[in-house]
């Protein structure tokens, strides 16, 4: 029995979930927020009833680390440091030097620093809390678990863009995926819920929340995904715009009176999306409570679905058939309504819907009726719970190595 927890640095945040393992048992999770800020805010639930709130400046992640440790020894979760035998990081951008989940050390921090130029808000913050959490607890495994792992299998038809092709040979530019690894994780569950091999499925995950993409699962491998090169394309977000036409943008950039992109990435990243639709908000809660009085609030859910519908055709397409969808993070798995909205677009295929079992929340489960010609899934997804499993697999393979040298 072991302990490790995996941890979410954002550039202002750090999120975790403290698992006992190999059993799985969640035993804290919680979240530091407004770090550097003038008043951070502490979040900590443990022992499934228990909770602990705290306003307080947080300087650094280091300070956040450190304050995270201590409190789960004064809460009483842990009773020393060396309990956690494992550190699961998860890091954003791991462009084509990584593949799949690896155990950090001085060379891989050096890549992942040079990797942020693809991600520069995230994996500078990611970088900060392995750092961090080196320097107080040294004996830990510490692995870096990818968002973009997961899509390296993608073929190149998939994952190059129609451009010069130097731009991809020289500069790295090419269709790189995000949330790999909530999409690995769902995907895997489908399978076993099904009760069939993942690497004899045809599976289409949509990981819908503020942030959202789309994958097409084949034979258990990511063949395509909606986002690119970063996560502004692929289908409407809260705030993102997704997919557009990139020649609008110095159109728009005149019109506005811009003087750099930087400026009207912005809008696009954070201005758009639903939000933009909408002139309301980029919470799909807010959305479909508006909508009825709202004609743009009814746009923005309109335009949502469509593009759902649109990824999910295009990618039954490309596989050449589809057994099971899959809905998971905010959206998919706390939105009835757009799933069925989506179901019911495409009712072609044979999907028919469960209405009773589409009402629920919380608990993986089929949301389509048993005579429907494709499944689908609502599957709450756990990140974490992926990163301790990468976390225990190469703690358990560093283990068989070091008794394979010492035996021989």
């Amino acid at each position: 029995m072991q302990k490790i927890i995996a941890i979410n640095a954002g550039s202002s945040s750090l999120k975790f979930k403290l698992f006992e393992m190999p059993e799985e048992k969640v035993i804290a999770k919680g979240l530091f927020d407004r770090i550097g800020l003038d008043e951070g805010k502490i979040k900590i639930k443990y022992n499934k009833t228990k909770s602990f709130e705290k306003a307080e400046h947080i300087e650094n992640h280091a300070t956040a680390v450190k304050k995270l440790l201590d409190l789960l020894l004064e809460l009483d979760i842990i009773k020393e440091y060396a309990e956690i035998t494992g550190v699961g990081h998860r890091v954003v951008a791991g462009g084509e030097f990584f593949k799949k989940s690896v155990v950090i050390n001085t060379k891989v921090m050096r890549q992942i620093n040079e990797l942020a130029e693809y991600a520069p808000i995230h994996n500078p913050a990611n970088l900060m809390g392995i750092k961090a959490f080196k320097k107080i607890l040294p004996k830990a495994i510490a692995v870096a678990v990818f968002d973009t792992s997961f899509h390296q299998t993608m073929p190149k038809t998939n994952f190059l863009f129609s451009v010069p092709y130097e731009w991809y040979h020289n500069y790295g530019v090419r269709r790189y995926g995000a949330h790999g690894t909530s999409h690995r994780y769902v995907a895997r569950v489908a399978a076993r819920m099904m009760e069939r091999p993942l690497k004899e499925l045809k599976l289409i995950t949509c990981h819908l929340g503020a942030g959202a993409s789309i994958c097409a699962v084949k034979n258990g491998k990511s063949f395509d995904t909606s986002m690119g090169f970063t996560p502004l394309t692929g289908i409407t977000m809260g705030t993102r715009s997704g997919d557009t036409d990139v020649a609008m943008i110095s159109f728009m950039m005149q019109k506005l009176k811009m003087h750099s992109m930087p400026e009207i990435i912005y809008d696009l990243n954070k201005k758009s999306g639903l939000l933009g639709i909408s002139g309301i908000s980029s919470d799909m809660r807010d959305i479909e409570e508006k909508k009825a009085t709202n004609e743009r609030a009814q746009l923005a859910e309109d335009i949502f679905v469509k593009d759902v519908v649109k990824y999910i055709g295009a990618y039954t397409a490309e596989m050449g058939g589809l057994d099971g969808i899959v809905f998971t993070a905010g959206i998919g798995e706390n939105s009835a309504r757009v799933r069925e909205l989506v179901m019911k677009r495409l009712a072609y295929m044979g999907i028919t819907i469960d209405q009773e079992k589409n009402k629920l929340r919380g608990q993986a489960e089929f949301v389509s009726s048993l005579d429907s010609k494709v499944a689908v899934m609502m599957i709450p997804t756990d990140e974490e719970l992926m990163i301790a499993r990468d976390v225990q697999t190469l703690a358990d393979k560093s283990k068989e190595v070091y008794s394979k040298i010492h035996a021989g």
